[in-house]
């Protein structure tokens, strides 16, 4: 479906995150997760040691920490996580490089995210390899992003922006199937949009209670629970206790891809299909046509992926929202 989204968002360059009323966003972090396969734990940390310095902290053969590097500490590690080592050794035996080996950064500034970029390219110039390379892959980038500084509602009106956005993300630049089949990157169930969709001056623990009966898993396209974890943990009860990893003051954004090596794939992309989703929930109006247009599509069962991606590409064309961004 070309249009606004896959023609206009830029590939070149990191958009900042909208202010969300009084609340600014320039001061707001980002943490950076990639996922890739080609080189092992020690290989890629001998990379980024060669590039950005640092020093070698605690190491063993699943994950190594650089500290003080230029992009502060960054830990080296193969993305499993298993109760038992004698667990994690036989499925690493077993699924090879299907396994892939992450790299995860502190919070950083916005204007770190470029030099995120470039190690990523010198990782893809040592032998990295993204989700692309192999039919099996499906690999991710993850946003951790910093929640804004006001009283949690940029928490709901983000969260929203994102459920009543997703069918569109997904359909305008579809995952790779074997990413798509895989548990980690779920969409919102129906329910839980359709009660998002009527959400009136909620706040956090508002948005607890819905995620609690609705979707108690931290396994979507965008995971919520850490945040929620910071600012209501006691309103998460019925969550199991595997899916509540930590309290974080951010947002943890799953869907992206880690097409590292496919021409015209870049990560300030990625990036930017957040910022639009950020700037969606700084948009009143827009945000409340969407939702009265979700409503009067599920009451007239008319709700359809394919078509509700249409819906909401053709009101954010409408809106004020393009300009806002400097998209036209």
């Amino acid at each position: 479906m070309p249009g606004l989204h896959s023609l206009l968002l830029p590939h070149d360059r990191f958009l900042p995150l909208p202010d969300h009323g009084a609340a600014a966003s320039a001061a707001r972090r980002v943490g950076v997760e990639v996922e890739f396969a080609g080189l092992g734990v020690a290989q890629a940390a001998d990379v980024i040691a060669r590039g950005y310095g640092g020093r070698r902290a605690e190491e063993d053969a699943r994950e190594i920490t650089l500290n003080d590097t230029a992009l502060g500490d960054v830990r080296v590690e193969l993305d499993i996580a298993l109760k038992q080592h004698w667990a994690e050794d036989l499925a690493a035996q077993l699924l090879g490089d299907l396994i892939p080996v992450e790299v995860v950064t502190q919070p950083l500034a916005q204007s770190d995210l470029p030099r995120v970029e470039r190690l990523i390219k010198t990782l893809v110039a040592s032998g990295a390899v993204g989700t692309g390379e192999k039919l099996a892959y499906g690999f991710g980038i993850h946003f951790n992003v910093e929640l804004s500084a006001d009283d949690g509602a940029a928490l709901v009106a983000t969260t929203r922006a994102y459920a009543l956005c997703e069918d569109w993300l997904r359909h305008a630049d579809p995952l790779d199937p074997a990413r798509r089949i895989l548990p980690f990157v779920a969409p919102f169930p129906s329910g839980l949009v359709a009660h998002l969709a009527q959400a009136k001056g909620w706040g956090p623990r508002d948005l607890a209670r819905a995620i609690v009966v609705h979707a108690p898993s931290r396994h979507f396209g965008l995971d919520v629970l850490p945040a929620l974890q910071h600012r209501c943990p006691d309103a998460l009860a019925g969550v199991p206790d595997d899916h509540l990893k930590g309290a974080r003051p951010a947002f943890h954004y799953r869907l992206p891809e880690a097409r590292l090596d496919e021409d015209g794939w870049s990560l300030s992309y990625e990036w930017n299909r957040w910022v639009l989703i950020e700037h969606v929930a700084t948009e009143r109006d827009l945000l409340a046509a969407l939702a009265e247009a979700w409503a009067a599509s599920l009451a007239a069962m008319t709700t359809e992926r394919r078509g509700w991606a249409a819906r909401v590409e053709g009101l954010i064309a409408a809106s004020d929202l393009p300009r806002r961004m400097g998209l036209r």
